[in-house]
């Protein structure tokens, strides 16, 4: 039976807005618990309102840096770029979760990496079951493949119900980025 020395894995799932505000949250409580944290962050490298305050809590952030906008916007460059970043980035991820360094190590938007055929659903799912027994693990995006939903001890899903977007609100600073 796990227990507090057992690390449990997270999936925050699905088309809606929160995953990786949950994610951030549970970052939180885990700095404050005392647990050293690192949040990974795929796909994503725009300056977003959450970074400076979780690297003050001391919470350690990495992420895809060259990404600048979404893959289906970027030239034959930009992609090599960003899938490069990408795998740099599940690298360092993966070996955070083997080494039990960290109490949480967030894979934000590391589905949406597996989707667009960056990484394969076996690569994820052999880092995250290879992760030393103390590691909580996150990972989020949308649609999770049968083997990580199979992985996983939490399932989370945030369902798009209705979204400003659709009526042509763009995203705002502190509240979607």
């Amino acid at each position: 039976m796990p227990g507090e020395t057992t690390g449990l894995l997270h999936l925050y799932i699905g088309d809606g807005k929160g995953k990786t505000t949950a994610s951030i949250g549970l970052c939180v409580r885990a700095q404050g618990a005392g647990k050293r944290v690192l949040f990974t962050q795929f796909l994503k490298g725009r300056d977003t309102a959450e970074l400076e305050p979780l690297r003050r809590l001391g919470i350690e952030v990495r992420r895809t840096d060259p990404v600048k906008k979404f893959l289906s916007a970027m030239d034959e460059r930009e992609r090599g770029e960003c899938y490069r970043s990408c795998r740099e980035l599940f690298s360092l991820a993966a070996d955070a979760l083997r080494e039990g360094y960290y109490g949480l190590v967030v894979l934000d938007e590391v589905l949406d990496a597996v989707n667009a055929g960056i990484l394969t659903e076996a690569e994820l799912c052999h880092a995250l079951t290879a992760r030393a027994q103390a590691v909580e693990a996150v990972c989020t995006g949308r649609s999770p493949g049968e083997s990580i939903c199979a992985a996983a001890d939490y399932i989370s899903e945030i369902q798009a119900l209705r979204h400003p977007y659709t009526r042509g609100v763009a995203a705002r600073p502190g509240i979607e980025y």
